[in-house]
C-alpha cells in the first residue's frame, strides 16, 4: 500500500487548499477549536461543500461514515505510526500525528 501525508500549516489556519486524492481534484479547508483543542476539515468539490465541520479524530478515516461517489477513493487516518499517541490535538498534529492517505 502506498502512502502520502497531507501537510497541515497551522500557522495559516483557518486556511483553504487544493488537494489530489486519487485522480480527483478537492478543496479542504482547515479550522482549529482552541478550547475542545481539536480540528475540523470543510470538503469541497467543484465548488460545492460535501462536508462541513468532520472533526479529525485519531485513528477514524475522515469521511467515512458518508457513502456517496462524490467522496475520496482512498482513506485519510490520523494516525500516529509510532502508536505513541490516542488524540489528534494542536501539539502533535503535523509532529507525530499525520494524516496519512492510504492509496491502493
Amino acid at each position: 500500500m502506498n502512502k502520502e501525508y497531507i501537510d497541515i500549516e497551522k500557522a495559516l489556519i483557518p486556511y483553504r487548499f487544493e488537494i489530489e486524492l486519487g485522480v480527483e481534484l478537492f478543496e479542504m479547508e482547515i479550522h482549529y477549536n482552541q478550547v475542545g483543542d481539536y480540528f475540523t476539515i470543510n470538503l469541497y468539490k467543484d465548488g460545492e461543500v460535501l462536508v462541513y465541520g468532520e472533526k479529525i479524530v485519531y485513528g477514524e478515516p475522515l469521511f467515512s461514515e458518508i457513502f456517496d461517489n462524490r467522496y475520496p477513493g482512498p482513506e485519510i487516518i490520523p494516525i500516529d505510526e509510532s502508536n505513541k499517541e490516542t488524540r489528534v490535538g494542536w501539539d502533535n498534529l503535523n509532529k507525530t500525528v499525520l494524516l496519512v492517505v492510504m492509496n491502493e
